[in-house]
């Protein structure tokens, strides 16, 4: 018994518009991709992973926490971003050439950045290179769970990298466990991500911050 092309399965409006979206996405990371290869690191873009919790910065707060950081490392400062590739690349894109900044990162797509990639697992907090220890005069930090043992891993490497100051951003629930373990306040500026969470998120240091006190 024969089948004609009319028995064919045939797929609903909904489940074609789907599956055009996911080759349109799969299309944009492969050209991602290549352009890092291809040394245009700064049209790097993934797409967000969020089964690795991976929530990226609107322009606005990236911009907003590069230029805090630029601000306290100064002209040949070092940086490091914890979990925070997009406020890296906007450091990179705004940094004179006598800053040094890092993007520790557990997502290894990431190693486009080449020697500024330094592979991070908040699981194994110091786990870093001996060189970044104590030598970062500024540390960005975003943990990548909203929960106390990361919160708490995260504080070990960021003790374990900073020189004195600290950039974190993580939900306001924090608060009172971030200031215990870093001394940290919250700021008026309210880091917002580019498709939208429902936590509230709060950035906190351990120092003033005119920049980080004007509200959004």
């Amino acid at each position: 018994m024969s089948e004609s092309d009319d028995d064919a399965p045939q797929l609903s409006a909904h489940a074609m518009a789907a599956l055009q979206e996911f080759y349109q996405e799969q299309a944009t990371a492969e050209r991602n991709l290549e352009e890092a290869l291809s040394g245009n690191v700064e049209n790097f873009c993934p797409q967000e992973d969020w089964q690795l919790s991976q929530f990226w910065y609107d322009e606005e707060t990236a911009s907003r926490l590069a230029r805090e950081a630029l601000n306290v490392a100064g002209a040949t400062g070092r940086i490091a971003c914890v979990s925070s590739p997009t406020a890296y690349k906007k450091i990179k894109e705004l940094k004179p050439d006598g800053v040094q900044v890092y993007c520790l990162e557990y997502d290894e797509r990431f190693k486009a950045f080449g020697e500024d990639f330094v592979f991070y697992n908040y699981n194994e907090p110091v786990k870093l290179p001996q060189e970044l220890k104590n030598s970062c005069d500024v540390v960005l930090a975003d943990p990548p769970f909203l929960a106390e043992e990361c919160l708490c891993k995260t504080a070990i490497t960021i003790r374990y990298l900073m020189k004195d100051k600290v950039i974190l951003c993580t939900g306001f629930v924090m608060k009172d466990l971030a200031e215990r373990l870093l001394g940290v306040q919250p700021r008026k500026f309210q880091p917002k991500h580019a498709n939208g969470l429902q936590n509230e998120f709060r950035c906190f240091t351990n120092y003033d911050s005119d920049l980080l006190d004007q509200e959004n």
